[in-house]
């Protein structure tokens, strides 16, 4: 793999990361952590998958990694806010506390350079599912998995023919009607809620699908995870905010001049 270089922001989003599980995609994650400085870090919940923690153990080294690189960060000076997720919901306990520099909260108002003001949220609270019909939401988290487990499958066979990582489950969801609808209307609701709220949009996470776009006049900005996309929203010195999808970056590091992976959302 070709060294990428080291790219500096004034903050950077990451979330779904699901620590814990096969599908973690740790060692993009790492790769991203050691090639980019920030002065804020946002840890947008599911870091640590404590739902599929409760039914086995592990834990590999890569994992650990990836928890005393964001550790380093913090001692360097970096501020890390961790918004807990519902596969993390446990931390949620612990919210205003510090831990090594790690500061806990249940949501966030990030202000941009450019003076923007966004809610950030893990957003399971917005999901009806999750909310009203836990043993629904944990049978369709057994399902994900499995749907993950044929990607770990499928992606083992592309890395012995040459090829890149892509994702499978991602494939599937975007091809299913239902999944789509429940899409559309978690990010209505997310978006509602940055409208009530009077902040000009929100940052969230949990349904794994990174997005950009406009709702209604409200900027609905969704960071996507480290299982399926590997992608960072990133926020630029001017406040251009911007989502970057690692695994096509580091195929884009020999060129000259490393392209914008997603078009920048307007002021």
């Amino acid at each position: 793999m070709t060294e990428a270089a080291i790219r500096s922001y004034r903050s950077v989003f990451i979330s779904d990361v699901h620590l814990g599980t096969r599908g973690c995609q740790a060692e993009l994650l790492l790769d991203f952590i050691r090639h980019m400085e920030c002065e804020t870090l946002y840890l947008v919940g599911d870091i640590v998958d404590g739902w599929k923690m409760k039914s086995g153990w592990y834990w590999p080294q890569s994992h650990n990694d990836v928890v005393q690189k964001i550790l380093r960060l913090a001692r360097k000076g970096v501020a890390v806010i961790y918004v807990p997720g519902n596969h993390d919901e446990v931390i949620r306990e612990f919210c205003g506390i510090h831990f090594g520099g790690v500061v806990v909260a249940r949501d966030a108002i990030h202000q941009t350079a450019d003076g923007r003001r966004f809610l950030v949220t893990h957003g399971d609270e917005f999901d009806a599912v999750v909310q009203h019909a836990r043993w629904l939401a944990l049978l369709g988290d057994w399902a994900y998995r499995a749907l993950l487990a044929s990607n770990t499958m499928i992606n083992r066979v592309r890395r012995r023919l040459g090829f890149g990582y892509w994702s499978f489950s991602a494939f599937a969801k975007t091809r299913v009607k239902k999944a789509l609808q429940f899409i559309e209307n978690f990010e209505q609701a997310v978006a509602d809620e940055a409208r009530r709220r009077g902040v000009d949009g929100v940052i969230c996470g949990h349904i794994h699908k990174a997005e950009s776009r406009m709702i209604d006049g409200v900027a609905y900005i969704n960071d996507g995870d480290w299982v399926e996309s590997c992608t960072a929203l990133v926020e630029h010195a001017d406040g251009e905010l911007e989502i970057l999808e690692w695994t096509k970056v580091r195929v884009a590091a020999d060129a000259p001049e490393l392209p914008s992976l997603a078009a920048p959302l307007a002021a």
